[in-house]
């Protein structure tokens, strides 16, 4: 059996840095429902489902704190802190 590879989309948007999975993203909007700023909206690229993903930099910029992660169901969002950028890099 051969593994799947999911690659993020990465949008750099504030003091975070915003990674969207969209081969997990099914499109429920809970993140956009969830952002304290309303940053997250509808993006043109298609998830798992054939449904709009979300993508950052619709309203204020992101505060980077991961509501967005915190609430998707499918863990398809994973938000790093613009001074937490160096740690990702070593990981």
């Amino acid at each position: 059996m051969m593994a799947v590879a999911f690659k993020p989309i990465i949008y750099e948007d504030g003091k975070g840095i915003f990674h969207l999975y969209p081969g997990l993203c099914k499109g429920c909007g809970l993140c956009i429902q969830k952002c304290p700023v309303n940053t997250i909206g509808w993006s043109d690229t298609l998830g798992v489902f054939g449904t709009p993903t979300v993508e950052p930099g619709h309203g204020k910029p992101c505060t980077a704190c991961k509501n967005c992660q915190t609430v998707c169901p499918d863990c398809a969002i994973l938000i790093v802190p613009i001074k937490d950028r160096k740690n990702l890099k070593e990981s």
